[in-house]
């Protein structure tokens, strides 16, 4: 199995409902963090932000968190995320200490990153965030834009993408690994995998251009893709709808990336002028 692959726990979950967590140090890298809970209905939850910023994505479930003398009751709007509308998250900075109910079973993402900045706790509601569909034929995808570069964060970037069965994604191939560039921001990225049906796999691989690292994976339900630098392209296979949600971060917010050259025509007129 790829090191760059964690697998879900979420048939054997912590008794705090965790099922995931890749950290700086486990991941042998500087800035991303993210974590998965599974919460039961009326299963709490107290998390501390220590030294990072952090969005609470209530991907499935309702939960009501708390900061501070703050309370945000009763939040989220989808069974799943398969229901494919943007849901409610939760932007908390460093140093906090964060109570969560889970008002149903809930599925909750911990996007992390270091953070010394002290900007206030925010809830992102639906209507904020950006709704947008790339691509053409079978690199066609739906994103969820919610914590963009254009709103205020330290150096977190959070999206979800939905890619439906047959079809590319994170493609045509591209790389933000760069630190001393002016066309590539460094950003490492984690993509939390879900499937429906939830027995569904798809294949994503990692690779830089000398081939030095080149991995290939079959990612399941629950899964965990950890990309440190290089291309990294996802493909779904015939009747899975595939869901992911990025974490990037790095010493610059910016989401600034370079294409392999070699399938930089699949974003030309010529291809999507074939599905139109």
């Amino acid at each position: 199995m790829s090191y760059l692959l964690s697998k879900s726990k979420k048939n054997h979950p912590e008794a705090n409902g965790q099922v995931q967590k890749i950290t700086p140090e486990s991941a042998g890298w500087e800035y991303v963090g993210f974590e998965m809970f599974h919460l039961k209905e009326k299963q709490t939850l107290s998390f501390d932000t220590e030294n990072t910023e952090v969005c609470f994505v209530l991907m499935a479930g309702k939960a009501t968190l708390s900061v501070g003398d703050e309370t945000f009751a009763k939040m989220g709007n989808r069974a799943t995320p398969f229901e494919r509308i943007p849901p409610y998250s939760l932007y908390v900075p460093h140093n906090q200490t964060v109570d969560i109910l889970a008002e149903t079973n809930l599925e909750l993402a911990v996007c992390r990153a270091p953070s010394q900045g002290n900007l206030p706790v925010r809830l992102i509601t639906p209507e904020e965030v950006g709704v947008e569909h790339r691509g053409y034929g079978y690199n066609k995808r739906l994103v969820h834009n919610i914590l963009p570069e254009t709103e205020p964060a330290d150096s977190l970037l959070v999206v979800e993408v939905f890619t439906d069965e047959g079809n590319t994604s994170s493609y045509p191939s591209h790389k933000h690994d760069q630190k001393n560039s002016e066309t590539e921001t460094y950003l490492e990225e984690t993509y939390y995998h879900r499937f429906d049906p939830p027995q569904g796999f798809a294949m994503q691989r990692v690779y830089t251009d000398d081939r030095s690292l080149d991995e290939c994976m079959a990612v399941y339900d629950g899964d965990v893709v950890q990309v440190p630098k290089g291309y990294h392209p996802m493909a779904t296979v015939a009747g899975y709808n595939n869901y992911y949600l990025n974490v990037m971060a790095g010493p610059v917010r910016k989401w600034r990336f370079t294409w392999e050259a070699d399938h930089l025509w699949v974003n030309s007129e010529e291809y999507a002028n074939k599905f139109k």
